[in-house]
């Protein structure tokens, strides 16, 4: 039963940690554009050197 004094506190904070962190990257735009950097790969290299 004395775990349990340790465990649920240590539980919290780290929830509470996630949940900070994802705040933080929603608010500064880290999940507004998904997609582009997928298709980033795909684009050929020799477009960008020729311009």
């Amino acid at each position: 039963m004395n775990i349990l004094t340790l465990m649920v506190p240590m539980a919290l904070l780290l929830g509470i940690g996630f949940v900070s962190a994802f705040l933080w990257a929603t608010s500064k735009g880290q999940f507004d554009d998904l997609e582009t950097p997928a298709h980033r790969i795909l684009n050929d290299d020799n477009e960008r050197k020729h311009s």
